[in-house]
């Protein structure tokens, strides 16, 4: 008996709401004040459209040297008090990203045709 009365008040409430929700409801505007307004016109395409492949080496060696930059911040920070040694350990981390650099150039990543 206790169930059914508290789904009963579940329920009323449930209609309740939604019936002092109409009022105050937002009424959708007409179709030209919906319509995109950056782009200037309709969408080409989907949202969901998938990009060619040759933009994914592109994007993965700029996300690499975006880390680069990262790590760089903060190694000036610490070059004054390590001194050498933080310059040799850069040293060798610009050394292998330049390699991945002169790889990704040979494979032809930079060429857009």
């Amino acid at each position: 008996m206790e169930l059914l009365a508290l789904s009963l008040i579940v329920t009323l409430m449930f209609i309740a709401g939604l019936a002092l929700q109409r009022p105050w409801q937002r009424r959708l505007p007409a179709w030209p004040q919906r319509a995109p307004f950056l782009g200037g016109g309709l969408p080409d395409s989907h949202a969901w459209s998938r990009y060619h492949v040759r933009y994914y080496p592109m994007t993965l060696l700029l996300i690499a040297f975006e880390m680069e930059m990262m790590f760089m911040y903060p190694w000036a920070v610490v070059y004054v008090a390590e001194g050498m040694k933080a310059l040799m350990e850069m040293g060798m981390f610009l050394a292998i990203l330049s390699v991945g650099i002169v790889y990704a150039w040979r494979e032809g990543v930079f060429r857009w045709q």
